[in-house]
Parts: structure tokens; sequence; C-alpha cells
């Protein structure tokens, strides 16, 4: 069996197991948010913080409850990196520059997972597992307390109150995340990937002698930054590391594990609203991004010219021959379409097109399936987008789920959708402008453009995967690209929630004859189209300066 079959075979592999997942996942996450019961564990979490479970929050305080639980896990998560090396499990690491804390700090808070140093020679398996881990887990909760509060403003009338934040986070990391991680720690560890706490493993070359690498809980913190959908790992080379990805089979599992939670959310969301068949519209706009980024982004890879890329039949530089192209074609589309930044091939060597997709994968705003709720909250957005661009065409007030959408309502979309490209295209622009920012850039011309496109593009989007070719750790970069990672991550949450508040004070609209039907085929076009024409319009200059430019030279 060649390569290129055994990686189409994996992707249907891949959907058939998504597709099964479905109904069952999206509909427990459905039931542990609305579900009125709390569980020993939490109400014992509960009484420790001071939280009444069963007192509904209005946005505001729900914003304020979000904002203040992240800034306390940007304090905390510093302070561990800074004063690792006084701590337990530090393996004699050095100490880290500050600005590179601060940026680590933000990362993993903002659920990004950027990484501008190696992980096993920067951090310990202190930091590892009660830092890095533990905002693998929480950051992911809080991107999908988000979505369910926006959820609530559609299903609720007359109402000022969307949730209780402290309630959704407490259940999504004890109910959803923390059951499924241990169950696939598990079988990450049966399959090859290291799980204990010694320094270093002694491993047998290839040449029949022995050296020692870097062990560690690798396998937990690889599965915890799977389903949360974050970048990060455990070793510098990511999941492209024989010891976090050593196999063809595991390699699959991870492309699920990145996937399964963003897109079983459209059934949460059909079920909350009493209609599953907004759900089926919604993934399956989903499923073509992912399907078109996946197909595209393998045939540019096919595409080779020059002497050695004809010898090795593909473009294979930067790439595992585990793997081969099409596997790691496949999740290239999946890391970049949602919110994870793990990788198992180097993207700075894909072709101009191939890795051009990669950057359009994130400038869609990880929507396809995207991140762990804050994937489902884009396509909401511009679902709404998509319902008033068509009242327009036909002159009637756009009512969406039985929501009118005025003017309030309209001007949150509108921000939303504004403030990533405009953190994107004036962090790239500054960095262009500086000369000493572009003499850190080890690629000139169209390329070095791409490279400084595609790391502001991953950190304003919460992606944390790298085109690599530019020294990002450096004072500049730093604070550069942690404050696009918290623009990023935090305005875009405030639209949301307050669209969320202004939906759910709303009286519903009973549908007539009149109302535009968001559950048909026409409606999945609308939105697609919606979705490529903003992209296409915001970003298409920055992307003709960059991997266009490079693909046509």
């Amino acid at each position: 069996m060649g390569p290129t079959l055994a990686g189409w075979l994996q992707a249907v592999a891949l959907v058939g197991a998504l597709a099964l997942c479905y109904r069952p996942l999206g509909d427990y996450i459905a039931r542990l948010l609305t579900s009125a019961r709390h569980l020993r564990a939490e109400k014992v979490l509960y009484k420790v913080v001071g939280v009444d479970a069963d007192a509904d929050q209005r946005w505001p305080v729900y914003l304020r409850s979000v904002l203040a639980f992240s800034a306390l896990s940007v304090l905390f998560l510093y302070g561990l990196i800074r004063l690792q090396t006084h701590l337990l499990l530090s393996l004699g690491v050095p100490e880290m520059a500050a600005h590179q804390a601060w940026n680590t700090a933000i990362s993993f808070t903002t659920n990004t997972n950027w990484q501008s140093y190696s992980g096993e020679s920067a951090m310990g398996h202190l930091v590892q597992m009660a830092g890095l881990a533990v905002q693998n887990f929480v950051s992911a909760a809080v991107g999908i307390a988000v979505v369910a509060a926006l959820i609530r403003g559609f299903t609720r009338n007359r109402t000022d109150r969307v949730g209780n934040f402290w309630v959704d986070l407490t259940r999504i990391s004890l109910r959803l995340l923390l059951p499924m991680a241990v169950l696939f720690a598990l079988v990450l560890a049966a399959n090859g990937v290291v799980q204990n706490f010694h320094g270093f493993e002694q491993v047998t070359t290839l040449s029949g002698g022995s050296q020692q690498v870097p062990g560690g809980p690798v396998a937990s913190q690889e599965v915890i930054k799977l389903l949360g959908t974050n970048g990060g790992g455990f070793y510098n080379a990511n999941s492209a590391h024989p010891f976090e990805n050593p196999t063809g089979f595991t390699n699959l599992l991870e492309v699920f594990l990145l996937l399964v939670i963003a897109f079983a959310l459209p059934r949460t969301f059909g079920r909350m609203v009493g209609d599953h068949r907004q759900g089926y519209a919604i993934v399956a706009v989903m499923g073509l991004f992912w399907v078109a980024s996946a197909a595209l982004i393998t045939f540019f890879e096919h595409q080779h010219s020059g002497s050695a890329l004809q010898a090795a039949g593909a473009a294979m530089e930067g790439k595992e021959q585990r793997f081969g192209i099409a596997a790691s074609s496949l999740f290239a589309a999946s890391t970049t379409l949602t919110s994870t930044g793990a990788v198992n091939s180097f993207h700075d060597s894909y072709t101009p097109f191939g890795g051009g997709l990669t950057v359009f994968d994130m400038m869609l705003g990880e929507i396809a399936p995207g991140g762990t709720g804050s994937g489902l909250y884009g396509m909401l957005i511009l679902a709404i987008v998509a319902v008033f661009v068509a009242g327009l065409m036909v002159g009637r007030t756009p009512e969406y789920l039985g929501k009118k959408l005025g003017g309030r309502e309209m001007k949150f979309a509108s921000l939303y959708i504004l403030t990533t490209p405009a953190i994107v295209l004036i962090g790239t622009g500054t960095a262009i402008a500086l000369p000493g920012e572009r003499a850190g850039m080890l690629n000139d011309g169209a390329h070095g453009f791409s490279e400084v496109l595609y790391a502001f593009t991953s950190a304003a989007n919460n992606n944390g995967s790298a085109f690599a070719g530019i020294t990002v750790n450096t004072d500049w970069y730093d604070t550069a690209l942690g404050l696009a990672m918290v623009f990023g991550r935090f305005l875009p949450m405030v639209f949301v929630l307050a669209l969320a508040g202004s939906l759910a004070r709303q009286r519903p609209v009973p549908a007539s004859a009149g109302t535009l039907p968001t559950h048909r085929p026409l409606f999945v076009g609308l939105l697609s189209g919606v979705v490529l024409i903003v992209v296409g319009l915001t970003y298409f200059p920055a992307l003709a300066l960059g991997p266009i430019a490079e693909g046509l030279h």
C-alpha cells in the first residue's frame, strides 16, 4: 500500500470516527451544561472558592469572572516559571528570562501554547504538570464556557442572565476534559508514548549504540494539549518526535483528539436550542472547509519542481517518513483549522501554496471546526452576519433562531470580525517596518514575509504553531506576540458575551413565511460564502505579498 492511499484511508477512518462521536459526545456536553445537579467534588470546590453554584450571572459579571480567572492564571504561571529552578522536579533547567516567561504564561493561559523555547530543555516536570498542563485544561474549558453563554443567549428570553462561569468551568474540566484525558493518555502510553518521571531515558541508536534523551510525563500532556486543542509540546519537535507520536496509529489518534470536541459542539448547540438541524448546518460548513483544506494541502504538497523534489516524488522536506505527504497534510490542515498548534511536520518547508493554506486556515478564524468553544462561537458570529446579509437582500429585519439582529447585535458581530485581522495586520506591518526585527528573519522576500505573517496570525488566533524561520525569542517579539495573544483571545470574548446578553434580553420572534431557514443547504452555501468573502477581503493583500507571490514566482 502506498503512503498516499494509506493517508486517504486514514482520512476516511477519521471521518467515520468523528461521525460516530458527533451525537453521543455532543449530547453529553449539552447535558452537563444544562443539568441542575452538582457532583460532590464540584460542591466542595464551590464551597472552597465561595461560589453560589445556583446563581446565574449577568454577562458583565460572567465576563469579569473570565478575565479575573485568566489574570490570576497568568500571574500564577509566570511566578511558577520564574521560580522553577528553586522548586522540585526542575531537572536543573536554567531560569527563564522575564520577557520569555511573560510570553509563555500568556501563551498557555490564552489557549495558544506558542513556544519560543525547547520544551524539554527549558521546563522541568513540575512546571510542565502543575503549570502548563493545568492551563491546557482550564483555558480550553474557558472557551467552551463562553460559547455556552452565547447559546444561552439564544435560548433564554427576557432575562439578563447567561449562566455561571465558575460552574461551567468546573463541570467542563471535571466531567469532560479530565475523563477523556485519562482515558486517551492510557491509550497513548500503551502505544509507545513516554510516561514517567525520569529526567532522561536511555535509548538505543540506529548505529547500535545508546544515548541519553529526555523522558517525562509526555503521554498525559500530549492528550491534554490535543483535547484542549492546544499547541505546545514536551519536545521541541512536537508531534513529529517519536516519543510524542511514535506510529501511524498515534498520529491518527492525535488528529482525532484535536478535532473531536470541536466537531461535537454543533450537536450541543442544536440540542440546547431545541433544533438539531441547526447543528447539522453548522457542522456541514465546518466539514466542508476541513475537507477542502486537507485535500488542497495534499494536492499542493504533491506538486514538486526541482531535481530534489522530483527525486523524492513529493515535497518531503520537513516531513516525517513515518507519515508521508497525506498524513502530514491532514495533520497540518487539522491543526491550523483548530486552535491547536501541534505539528507533525515543518510548515516552513511546505510548498508556497501548501504553506499558504495553513496561514489561510488560521485566518478563517479557526472555525472549521476551530478551538474548543472558540470555533463554534466564531462560526455563530459568521452565521449572524450571513443572516444579516440575507435580510438586506430581501429588505427584511434579519432574525436568527427567533432573535432579531438589530444594530446593537451587528455592532458586536462586526467588532468581533474586525478585531483579529487588525491585530494580525498591525503586528505584521510593525515587525516588517522595524529594521531590528527584519534582521531576525532568516529568509528574505515573500517567504520571509510569510514567516512573520504566520507568527502574528498564529498568535492572534491563539493557534500556537509556528512557520519558523524567524528569531522570536527577543524582547520585542516576546512582548508583541504576547500582546497579540491577549487581545486576540479576550477582546473577541467581550463582544461574544455582550452579544449573548443582548440576545437573552429579547423576546422570541415567531417564525413566519419570510423567515430565512437556517438549516437548509441554501444557508450552508450562504454561510460558506460569507466566510470566504470576509476572509478574502480582509487578508488577500497580505497573502498576495507572501505565499501567493512566492508561489507565482
